[in-house]
């Protein structure tokens, strides 16, 4: 390729050598291109290894819970076969303790005798004794019996696909007027009014390099007021106790691309409830890889069609 320009120079400036050159630039661009487009789909692989084995060592820790039930029983039959007997803890504890046959009980005192029921022959009933419980209409009972089901299954699954995780565009940012720690940012996250959100990032990330540049939002936190202002959304970052780098999106991702996880279907919530801390259950297992991409439980942070989520520097880290 050196060799084709140098004689394209010495050779002067025709039409087609010009032609050639640009051929040639566009010949290097092309080929950068493919090498950010190996390297993306290396990346991948690997996430998608660490996937794989994460669901092969579950598959064997089910198996091995079942060997060691199936080898309790075993234990158990032997036992009687042996002339164990099961006795009742006198405690009263669901637990029973095994006791050879030839060994002798201990004595137990007899039971106080029940009282008779002619005792109880003049207490007066309770209020809601004696009354007829109103039936409940066959559609009132199973509207209800959907809601609770509903309500069992969201409780059940507390996952990240319950977080709406999103790219946004921080437009502008400027310091808190009564938190030298904290920015207020304008961030555009694909609604038609940018929202506030507040971040205590002023010691990390220098002022000039908050404004107009991409980055992850956590969109369904409930709003809460921070020294005055009103914080809509959270800026997701890499964080360790010295160091905080906000995540990147991928290259052409837009405000309001979804961020999703392999293996973690399923809608967010509108808005997390405070009292079910989902966010707190899922953000211990939020973490950069020793490649920085930003991973649940081994899945990326992914924008699908577009690429990962990555730290500049920080690997094996926290998020928040």
């Amino acid at each position: 390729m050196f060799l084709a320009r140098s004689l394209i120079k010495m050779s002067g400036h025709s039409p087609s050598l010009v032609r050639l050159e640009q051929r040639a630039a566009e010949a290097d661009q092309i080929i950068e291109y493919l090498k950010q487009q190996v390297q993306l789909l290396k990346e991948k692989a690997i996430v998608q290894a660490t996937v794989r084995e994460e669901k092969k060592l579950l598959v064997e820790n089910a198996k091995l819970k079942r060997d060691i039930e199936e080898l309790k029983k075993q234990l158990l039959e032997k036992e009687k076969r042996r002339g164990v007997r099961e006795v009742a803890m006198p405690s009263g504890e669901p637990s029973v303790q095994c006791t050879p046959k030839s060994a002798a009980p201990e004595p137990v005192a007899p039971a106080a005798p029940a009282a008779p029921a002619a005792a109880n022959k003049d207490t007066p009933p309770k209020d809601n004794e004696g009354k007829k419980k109103k039936p409940e209409k066959k559609g009132d009972k199973k509207e209800k019996d959907k809601k609770q089901a509903v309500g069992a299954e969201e409780e059940a699954r507390v996952d990240v696909s319950r977080l709406d995780m999103r790219v946004g565009r921080i437009v502008t940012a400027e310091k808190h007027p009564d938190a030298d720690s904290l920015y207020v940012e304008q961030v555009d996250v694909g609604e038609a009014v940018p929202r506030t959100v507040v971040s205590g990032l002023v010691k990390h990330v220098p002022l000039d390099q908050m404004q107009n540049r991409m980055a992850v939002l956590l969109c369904n936190l409930k709003p809460a007021k921070m020294r005055g202002v009103v914080s809509q959304a959270m800026v997701m970052c890499a964080s360790s106790p010295d160091k905080v780098e906000i995540l990147d999106p991928p290259s052409g991702a837009v405000p309001g691309d979804r961020v999703t996880f392999q293996g973690f279907p399923g809608e967010p919530d509108k808005e997390l409830n405070p009292k079910k801390k989902v966010w707190e259950q899922v953000q211990p297992d939020l973490r950069t890889n020793d490649q920085c991409v930003a991973t649940y439980k081994g899945a990326a942070f992914e924008v699908a069609g577009k690429g990962i989520c990555k730290a500049q520097t920080m690997s094996n880290s926290g998020i928040k």
